[in-house]
């Protein structure tokens, strides 16, 4: 029987499609549940609607439980609808009729919120940390490579000269955006939603406060009503905040892919780390950065699909939001094998010095000639024309001597700055 189940049985078939996946995916959430639970009981002891010896009783059986979870063996069994109910029943199980007593002021609905919640704020700092090893490596390649010359592109024409230190440290530069935007996703997922029952609230007196202490967040989610419409929102939220880190990743992947063709032969990794073709012999393929591409891609779509779903929904809960969890809990694994991978790839990537030696490329350096002219004491325009009729006549000679001292640029990465606001967005978690 189902914890709101009244009497009569259920349909067999309405039964299998309401719980849908949940049985898998509650058990992702089930440590969190279970702290949920202990925080929730420690607050009911002390407004009285616990004893301290039920408590007592209650505490070393869900710490148990707890720690089952963590090492994967808290099932779910047959007939039983979900997480909540699995832990009631064999607390009940165990300890009679004082297991039935930790959903007095709670519902199904907060509890879920609340799960959601401790599980993102979980995983975010685990994907926090998988984006900074990045970011570090980024950083030692973009220092390891700056004099190595690169074409730089505008509309996938070859434009001025850029570096391996620039494309390495640009993408350091991204992901510290994006983690300022998951910063701010995790303040918002950061509030307690516990107390909210169904979504207004309990007659029974509750402590908020505590609960929101006991849990460490950073405060609650005040209205009652606003704490059950958190359900998604924060959802919808955080997976914004990781599609940008998606898109970073494959906007990165595509340059690698585009540099590890013969066309351009930037760079190339050992045949260890690339896969070949069942029919041509000299193939050496991008599969890795391929499926960080697609998986990133896929991962950008999150936040639409959540969106669709929560388009026009009224404000309480609604069995709608039950499918958000099916492609949302996965997502922080997946992005952070994306993360993973990809470091396991730069640790052995191999550069090739000297690209722009090539003839091909010695329109890169039209701006650096015209730079040249102006600080003769040209005009811009003039000396711009001027380089023009060069090339249209295939007069042109290239200046390939560079000399970029601004921040951020080729002769001064500033790298040092990038650190410095990394740290900052790191101790924004803290």
């Amino acid at each position: 029987m189902k914890i709101w189940q009244k009497s009569g049985t259920i349909n067999e078939q309405i039964e299998a499609f309401t719980i849908g996946k949940d049985a898998h995916l509650d058990l992702m959430l089930a440590p969190y549940d279970i702290e949920g639970t202990i925080a929730h009981i420690t607050m009911l002891q002390k407004v009285g609607l616990l004893t301290e010896s039920e408590l007592n009783q209650l505490l070393p059986e869900l710490k148990n439980l707890h720690q089952a979870a963590i090492n994967g063996e808290l099932k779910i069994d047959d007939g039983v609808e979900d997480i909540h109910s699995q832990i009631e029943f064999l607390l009940t199980q165990k300890l009679g009729e004082v297991g039935k007593k930790i959903h007095s002021g709670r519902s199904r609905n907060d509890q879920v919120i609340l799960d959601i919640k401790l599980f993102t704020r979980a995983k975010i700092k685990e994907v926090v940390a998988q984006v900074k090893s990045l970011f570090d490596q980024l950083i030692e390649l973009s220092e390891q490579h700056k004099n190595a010359l690169i074409p730089g592109y505008t509309h996938m024409q070859i434009a001025m000269p850029s570096s391996f230190g620039l494309w390495f440290g640009a993408y350091a530069e991204s992901l510290i955006d994006d983690l300022t935007q998951l910063q701010a996703a995790y303040k918002i997922t950061n509030r307690n939603p516990l107390g909210s029952a169904a979504g207004y609230g309990s007659s029974f007196p509750l402590d908020r406060e505590l609960t929101t202490r006991l849990l460490g967040f950073d405060t609650m989610n005040n209205n009652v009503v606003y704490a059950q419409m958190t359900r998604g929102k924060t959802e919808k939220v955080v997976s914004q905040a990781l599609a940008s880190i998606a898109t970073t990743m494959a906007r990165l992947s595509m340059d690698v892919c585009m540099y590890m063709n013969q066309n351009f032969g930037f760079l190339s990794f050992p045949d260890h780390l690339t896969t070949g073709s069942s029919i041509m012999p000299h193939k050496k393929n991008p599969d890795v950065f391929e499926l960080v591409r697609a998986k990133c891609n896929k991962i950008k779509a999150l936040p639409n699909e959540i969106d669709h779903i929560l388009g026009n929904l009224p404000s309480g809960y609604h069995r709608d939001l039950q499918l958000i969890k099916e492609n949302y809990l996965p997502i922080f694994d997946e992005l952070n094998e994306c993360l993973a991978i990809t470091q396991v790839m730069f640790d052995e990537v191999k550069i090739k010095e000297d690209i722009l030696e090539n003839p091909i490329y010695n329109y890169l350096f039209s701006v650096e000639v015209v730079n040249e002219k102006v600080l003769e004491g040209r005009s811009f325009r003039e000396a711009y024309k001027e380089v023009g009729k060069m090339i249209e006549e295939g007069t042109f000679q290239p200046r390939k001597e560079l000399n970029h001292t601004s921040k951020g640029t080729l002769g001064n990465l500033n790298n040092g700055y990038l650190v410095e606001m990394m740290e900052k967005v790191m101790q924004s978690f803290k």
